[in-house]
């Protein structure tokens, strides 16, 4: 499947606009970016990178934003058509936000969010 980095950056941002408004609010110094590719000899979607809010405590304090990363290359070689993207780019996003709230892979699995 091929597409531009610009129509890909477009249906992140559609997919946050889908996330509740209640949701948003509650992240915290937190970044989404798109990246083409993960680091080498990794097989990954998305990646989230940072401290989740539920490890936060009273000493968290000026530290770089968290990052959520949005590998586009790889949701591209596993999907056929353009709703298969718009498909696979959401279910990434909420994956990813899912991990800044503090929720693992073995629940988001158990959830439908794998």
């Amino acid at each position: 499947m091929e597409m531009s980095r610009d129509r890909f950056e477009e249906l992140v941002g559609e997919a946050l606009d889908e996330v509740p408004e209640e949701l948003l609010g509650l992240m915290s110094n937190v970044v989404i970016l798109v990246e083409d590719d993960p680091p080498p000899g990794e097989n990954l979607l998305g990646l989230y990178e940072g401290h989740a809010l539920t490890t936060r405590g009273w000493d968290y304090a000026g530290v770089l934003p968290d990052r959520i990363l949005i590998y586009r290359n790889p949701i591209l070689a596993i999907c056929d058509t353009d709703d298969d993207v718009v498909d696979e780019v959401a279910v990434t996003v909420v994956h990813e936000i899912a991990h800044h709230f503090g929720i693992d892979d073995e629940r988001l699995h158990a959830l439908g969010w794998g």
